[in-house]
């Protein structure tokens, strides 16, 4: 018996009834519109896919350590575009930079803007949707307030030199992968090292689940605010690398959005929006879902406001799930099945 739950416990920890949907509606939505369109299926359209979605992956891997703690943070994708600047700034003062200081000053930079989330929750006691609604427009006001919204284009060579990792000529056209699908690789590796391979990341868990249960036992729950919120705002400093370097420019407004996206494509994956719950492969294919979705009605030239009603069906249905009333309801309609059962 404890081998057969153990056995259990470790397929729950691979993959999940939730990843398991996901993959199926993903090969039928690929399926049908591999059927309705002639470019969906090709090679440099899946490759462009892969390249324009491992920014939203990097967004996802930090916010998924936010939902997992029982936080809600929506200020990341402005906060992207406030590192953005401050990076290119910083290594432009210094006489231009490389990689290893572009991504040390990116890290540093959205670690601490994440930093700067977590104190005002944890020290001042505020829910953390609020707080985020408040630095999500203090980041932003302050962005295009100090940059007068001017993009840059003068950009280091390291930084806005196109990296390449495979070149494929096809009959469709070219297929490249660029750096930010290693990267997004490097990355989601290194959150799955915090959430499944360390202390830490289990404290996340047991955070997110039952707070005050967690404190009890001796967690650190400021120390965790800290943990998730920071590690959020590291991905997101480098999130913000990568699409101005696919971009080859850094534009104030450009991820302006982007985190309705996201958080719809986590909770999709399994994430919920109370804490303790969620995996990265979830994340994932929840971030290729609506990817695939996106470029599908595009593809279909149906309009893009169509998207934007997805994307806020997914956020409310998600909503409407995780609530009490919900709980309450379906445990109201269970009861008399468990009496009927028993009887």
């Amino acid at each position: 018996m404890p081998e057969n739950t153990a056995a259990r416990e470790k397929r729950r920890w691979l993959i999940g009834g939730t990843e398991r949907w996901l993959m199926l509606v993903i090969l039928v939505m690929m399926a049908g519109l591999g059927l309705t369109t002639d470019t969906f299926l090709t090679l440099s359209n899946i490759f462009d896919l892969m390249n324009t979605s491992a920014v939203s992956i990097i967004f996802a891997a930090g916010l998924l350590v936010v939902l997992i703690s029982g936080g809600i943070d929506i200020s990341f994708a402005v906060g992207a575009s406030v590192v953005q600047y401050l990076t290119t700034l910083t290594v432009m003062y210094v006489g231009g930079g490389n990689w290893a200081l572009g991504f040390l000053a990116a890290g540093c930079f959205g670690f601490l803007l994440g930093a700067f989330n977590a104190a005002l929750i944890y020290h001042f006691r505020i829910v953390s949707i609020v707080v985020t609604i408040a630095t999500f427009n203090l980041f932003f006001g302050a962005l295009m307030f100090c940059t007068g919204g001017v993009s840059l284009y003068d950009l280091p060579d390291w930084l806005s030199d196109r990296i390449v990792l495979l070149h494929l000529d096809t009959a469709d056209g070219s297929a490249e992968l660029t750096l930010p699908v290693a990267v997004m690789a490097m990355c989601v590796f290194l959150t799955w090292l915090l959430l499944r391979r360390t202390t830490s990341g289990r404290q996340l868990y047991a955070m997110g689940d039952n707070p005050e249960a967690a404190r009890r036992v001796g967690i650190n729950i400021g120390a965790m605010h800290y943990l998730a919120f920071g590690w959020l705002g590291l991905m997101a400093g480098i999130a913000g690398l990568m699409q101005a370097h696919y971009a080859q420019e850094v534009v104030p407004n450009a991820l302006y959005g982007r985190e309705l996206d996201v958080l719809a494509a986590v909770v999709l994956g399994g994430a919920r929006l109370g804490g303790g719950k969620g995996t990265l492969l979830g994340a994932i294919l929840g971030i290729f879902l609506v990817a695939i979705t996106e470029n599908g009605l595009n593809l279909l030239g149906i309009s893009p406001y169509a998207f934007k009603m997805i994307i806020g069906a997914i956020i409310l249905i998600a909503i409407t799930l995780s609530s009490d009333g919900v709980n309450r309801l379906i445990g109201s309609w269970r009861s008399p099945k468990a009496r009927r059962a028993s009887a």
